[in-house]
């Protein structure tokens, strides 16, 4: 079941791989930084 966020709410807290291979999460910068999340193909692939 996903959860519907509005404008304005608490991002949850998610662990994602980073490029080096360590596990980043979101609590590892609350409230010391802001965060952008973006998803993109890969590179040099056709899209």
């Amino acid at each position: 079941m996903s959860q519907k966020i509005k404008v304005g709410d608490i991002a949850p807290e998610f662990i994602l791989p980073a490029t080096t291979g360590e596990k980043i999460g979101l609590k590892d910068f609350r409230g010391k930084k802001n965060v952008v999340l973006v998803f993109y193909p890969l590179n040099w692939t056709p899209v």
